[in-house]
């Protein structure tokens, strides 16, 4: 068995609890990252436990990523336990289908913080350590709906095409520091986000899922398949790759 891909990595990812998220923590532990999973929901703590029971190592920060205070935390929790930082997955998000007139205030304000101001938060605690080591890998979680809107999700299409253009301006920014910045782009994908569409359009959850499938592949997709495309961009066979926006959904946006 070859060296691991990601042995001697120390990687931050947000949302980890469930979805992507878990996913994503999963396989970077997998590849031989020290990885600190990172959610509000206190369910992390058993992602952190799987990792550690599968040998790899893993622990869990319960912290709300749209708070200054608690990315800093976060971030002295990576440093105090393993040295530094060299990968983040910005990964914590939600969603709310409704058009701008069924939006509330209070809604618009939290998607945009969970969504966008969580990346300034959190990018901006790690960034300076990441300079410190000599560069680093940041992968933002957007959507095929940051790129091409869809219908009843105006707050979430904003907030997504604010992560791509904010990946863009963070790769511009950095990358003679070392540091590429990408996002990746996906469709429907199976998780605990995608049902919640389902109860915010009031449709059956099995009719939603069977709809979200009608795309040139004929399926939906799977967090491990996400979190593949996460470990390349985060990884060195990506080490010329900055600023990309990475669709993965099964040809949707093909139409």
């Amino acid at each position: 068995m070859g060296e691991r891909r990601l042995a001697g990595k120390v990687a931050i990812v947000s949302g980890a609890a469930s979805g992507i998220g878990r996913a994503t923590a999963e396989l970077l532990a997998g590849e031989g990252a020290a990885v600190v999973a990172v959610d509000v929901d206190s369910g992390g703590a058993v992602v952190a436990e799987a990792i550690e029971s599968a040998g790899g190592i893993g622990r869990f920060v319960e912290a709300d990523v749209t708070r200054r205070i608690d990315c800093g935390d976060v971030v002295e929790v990576a440093r105090g336990a393993y040295g530094g930082v060299d990968i983040l997955i910005n990964n914590a998000g939600i969603t709310r289908r409704a058009t701008i007139l069924e939006t509330s205030e209070a809604d618009w304000d939290r998607i945009m913080e969970v969504n966008v101001k969580a990346i300034y938060l959190l990018s901006g605690a790690v960034i300076p350590w990441m300079i410190e080591r000599g560069g680093g890998a940041i992968v933002n979680t957007a959507s095929g709906w940051g790129l091409a809107a869809g219908p009843r999700a105006a707050a979430y299409c904003a907030s997504k095409g604010a992560v791509v253009q904010l990946t863009k301006a963070m790769a511009i920014d950095h990358a003679t520091e070392g540091i590429r910045v990408n996002c990746v782009c996906p469709g429907d994908i199976d998780t605990p986000m995608l049902e919640s569409e389902a109860d915010d359009l009031g449709a059956p959850r099995a009719e939603f899922l069977s709809a979200a499938a009608a795309r040139p592949m004929q399926r939906v997709g799977s967090p491990e398949e996400v979190a593949a495309a996460i470990l390349y961009l985060a990884g060195d066979e990506a080490a010329f790759v900055t600023g990309t926006a990475l669709v993965i959904d099964g040809g949707g946006l093909l139409g």
